[in-house]
């Protein structure tokens, strides 16, 4: 989504539905959204976007009947803490956010502004939610099923490179949903007679001096897990896979598109649109605490037949049939 397009649907479109006109009457509503990314990334504009919209079709535009505060962390999570802050100063009706430590800078500044999370692994496990059915206090949204998928990650890994042995794992060592993700990924991997080393994407000579040190092993491949370090980093991830020739897989479409052999994780562009229906709930009177925390609804497996074969990599039909988007 280019940039043009996110402007365009910041300050409005041009069809304006008949709920946001009755709307209009009434106080200016103020939403919040938090980002852990960067401002300028095209993703993170995608991201919005299709939040944007989703809040269009149900009758709320940015400037007319809401107003809309941004603020991005570009992925310094020690100042997650005062954006957070920050932001909930404005006095927001309602905050949109991602990932697990933008969520608790969030709960350490209030307990009491409803907050809506667009994905987030773990929200029970790390202490965002009672429960899923029935979070209570002031958060709910959408669950990002890392755990579940993976299993997946090593799965498809395999299946694509049956040689490797070896696996480097991308964590962000700050968050405790990562490294029980981590712990998950070695489970799998031991059980299919791999052995897995952790890569901390935090800083750039960090995640270079792992990755080339994990390549001298013969038969070692990369999985990058969601965080939004490694969204920060993703052209450095996929450059370094590129060098060093190892088979990697990454959370999301655009890093198979930006040049990795293969992705699989959820649509965020759903799990954004599906989060603009909460926002609209809670502007119209619902309760954080009443709305469950759903799951996801789409996936995708993406490959990347350019990349598959610069590593000489043969691909079986038996995953190319079930990807969803073979980029060649």
């Amino acid at each position: 989504m280019i940039r043009r397009e996110f402007m365009t649907l910041l300050g409005g479109a041009a069809a304006w539905p008949l709920a946001a006109r009755a709307q209009q009457a009434g106080r200016m509503r103020r939403i919040g959204v938090l980002l852990p990314s960067a401002a300028n990334d095209p993703e993170s504009m995608s991201r919005v976007t299709a939040f944007l919209q989703g809040l269009q079709e149900l009758g709320w535009t940015d400037g007319r009947n809401v107003r809309i505060e941004f603020r991005w962390g570009a992925g310094d999570a020690e100042q997650y803490g005062k954006i957070a802050s920050d932001l909930i100063a404005l006095a927001p009706d309602v905050v949109l956010t991602l990932g697990t430590l933008s969520v608790k800078a969030l709960q350490r500044a209030t307990r009491t502004v409803p907050i809506v999370f667009a994905q987030t692994t773990d929200p029970v496990g790390g202490g965002l939610v009672e429960s899923l059915a029935r979070p209570g206090g002031n958060v709910t949204g959408f669950a990002a099923p890392e755990f579940q998928t993976s299993g997946k990650y090593v799965e498809v890994l395999k299946e694509a490179a049956p040689q490797l042995a070896h696996l480097a794992v991308t964590r962000d060592p700050g968050n405790a949903a990562g490294t029980a993700q981590f712990a998950a990924i070695q489970t799998v991997a031991s059980s299919l007679g791999m052995d897995t080393r952790p890569v901390d994407v935090r800083e750039i000579s960090e995640i270079e001096r792992v990755v080339a040190t994990a390549a001298r092993q013969p038969n070692t491949g990369l999985i990058v897990t969601a965080s939004a370090p490694a969204q920060i980093h993703r052209d450095l991830l996929i450059a370094l896979a590129a060098q060093h020739r190892l088979p990697a897989i990454y959370p999301y479409r655009f890093f198979a598109a930006d040049g990795g052999l293969i992705s699989y994780g959820v649509d965020q562009h759903d799990d954004f649109r599906r989060a603009a229906g909460y926002v609209d709930r809670i502007l119209k009177g619902e309760k954080p605490a009443d709305l469950p925390v759903q799951a996801p609804t789409k996936f995708e497996l993406v490959i990347n037949l350019k990349t598959a074969k610069t590593l000489g990599l043969t691909l079986p039909p038996s995953l190319l049939v079930i990807a969803d988007e073979v980029i060649e």
